[in-house]
């Protein structure tokens, strides 16, 4: 049990400082993920006195830094996009982001390995993307480029116009569904790349984006291929010294404006007045922490499921919870080698020959594939300093089912990493990979479950379908307890870093001001 009062990125507890919110309003934000943390500093820098409170021994959520053997891994998230978002919160705080992070472009954004062995540079140059596109298949320019064309249209409505609007009534989901009839949101995102590109390895190459938001392209809404113009318009980047420099320097700079992070501090309950508002948290070691307002920026199901109590739950029940489909699984093997490897990309994205038919196996029949899809994270092609002098930093990472599944990880996860390993002992990635390993740990959905408290060991919370986005995900504003509020991939607008951002940035919009 700590205190982080003056020094987040040390970890240090120091003397508390003089809020800066007015006494009268108070907050308290649960869990800080990208989410909270947002939620946190836009609360403060509003006039809210806020406390923040995270289970762990460190902060940042899925944004959590493990420290292994002179290796630095994020746990988490590792692609930055709209870092505009980011640039937000300092400035709300009247800082530059320069002055407390720094965040470079990648180049490629990701290089694409198929099973053949054919790689695909995958860029925002429009010019490096059709000579790319054209050494697969010259046919599909001219349809790549009406692709571009209907990813700028959805992205100007689904993201720019309503990615920090709240939708709390059936009115605002209402007011949009002749966009969505317009835009063809029924349709999944593979089957509206498809429509543009004939090539079956480009298909992939533009439909796999809603994996990294826990989505299934052959399910999720083609409002999702968005993502695609969200890239070519912002870049992908990365923090140097890791995603976890973006979440010490927001913090610090937290700290700075008043605001007080609680560290092992796990809520167990949201505490209520007799007409069921808010009035605080309690943490396990029992401490209560009194608040008009209060954010989680945890895991929705679990939030609702344990932290209140069903009396109080007339729309979010159990069952109701429990009847949502949830994102798929990750397993992640995070490992440091005592060599580099200078031709990998910072990002690689490893297709196996079966695209539909693994993800039929992992989101439908729930079960744990012999062979996978990957993506491999190599910081140390960027920032060197994130391994020891000589050695590389990765985690790669495959999607598989979440608990759903009932696979026994305890038992199988040594064999699955070693497997995963083996596959990246090719020509184009890790030659003689294993052989170099001087540090590794897994990560698997039973220890999302453990350690981040989520529910069905889901990496994303609710799958992002049509059913399950806007009006139809969990809103931001509860609806069954007045004052509490939601932040967060488990609320509109979903998961990825711009959904997150996003989500905490729209509370200013339902939450009223303390001056």
């Amino acid at each position: 049990m700590h205190d982080l009062l003056s020094n987040p990125q040390t970890g240090h507890a120091g003397p508390a400082p003089t809020s800066s919110g007015d006494p009268g309003r108070k907050a308290v934000v649960i869990g800080s993920g990208f989410g909270g943390i947002a939620a946190a500093i836009r609360l403060q820098a509003r006039g809210y006195d806020v406390d923040l409170l995270e289970m762990r021994d460190r902060p940042g959520g899925r944004a959590y830094v493990y420290r292994q053997d002179g290796f630095t891994f994020d746990a988490g998230p590792t692609i930055v996009t709209a870092p505009f978002l980011i640039d937000e919160l300092f400035a709300l705080g009247g800082r530059r982001t320069e002055d407390y992070v720094k965040i470079v472009p990648c180049s490629p954004f990701y290089r694409i390995v198929f099973h053949d062995g054919r790689t695909f540079e995958y860029t925002g140059d429009e010019t490096e993307i059709i000579a790319q596109i054209r050494r697969f298949n010259p046919d599909d320019v001219e349809g790549y480029k009406r692709f571009v064309d209907r990813s700028r249209a959805i992205f100007d409505r689904a993201f720019t116009d309503l990615a920090d609007q709240p939708f709390t009534r059936l009115w605002d989901m209402a007011k949009i569904a002749p966009d969505l009839v317009r835009l063809q949101s029924h349709q999944s995102v593979y089957k509206l790349v498809s429509g543009y590109i004939k090539d079956p390895a480009l298909r992939q190459v533009f439909s796999f984006h809603p994996l990294l938001i826990g989505g299934n392209p052959f399910q999720s809404s083609s409002i999702y291929s968005m993502i695609h113009y969200l890239e070519r318009k912002w870049g992908v980047h990365f923090a140097m010294g890791g995603t976890g420099a973006i979440v010490d320097g927001l913090l610090r700079m937290f700290a700075e404006l008043g605001g007080r992070l609680h560290l092992g501090a796990k809520a167990a309950e949201i505490t209520l007045t007799g007409d069921g508002a808010v009035n605080g948290v309690r943490v396990e070691d029992g401490r209560h922490f009194p608040a008009d307002t209060v954010v989680s920026n945890g895991d929705v199901a679990n939030t609702y499921r344990k932290l209140l109590p069903a009396a109080k739950r007339r729309r979010w029940t159990d069952r109701k919870l429990e009847r949502m489909r949830y994102s798929m699984g990750l397993f992640v093997v995070y490992f440091g080698t005592d060599r580099t490897y200078p031709n990998l990309a910072h990002h690689t994205i490893v297709l196996t020959q079966r695209y539909k038919e693994l993800l039929h196996d992992i989101f439908h029949h729930k079960l744990l594939a012999e062979d996978f899809s990957l993506y491999l994270h190599t910081p140390t092609r960027t920032d060197p300093s994130l391994a020891p002098p000589g050695g590389e930093c990765f985690y790669v990472l495959s999607p598989v089912p979440n608990l759903k599944g009932e696979i026994n990880w305890s038992l199988v996860k040594d064999r699955y990493a070693d497997a995963i390993l083996a596959s990246l002992e090719i020509p184009e990635l890790c030659p003689d990979l294993r052989r170099h390993i001087v540090t590794q740990r897994i990560m698997t959905p039973l220890d999302f479950e453990t350690d981040l408290d989520a529910y069905r060991g889901s990496a994303f919370q609710f799958e992002p379908i049509l059913t399950q986005s806007a009006w139809f995900r969990p809103h931001n504003v509860s609806e069954d307890v007045r004052g509490l509020y939601f932040a967060g991939a488990g609320t509109h607008p979903g998961a990825g870093m711009p959904g997150v951002l996003s989500s905490a940035k729209l509370l200013d919009r339902v939450i009223p001001a303390a001056r």
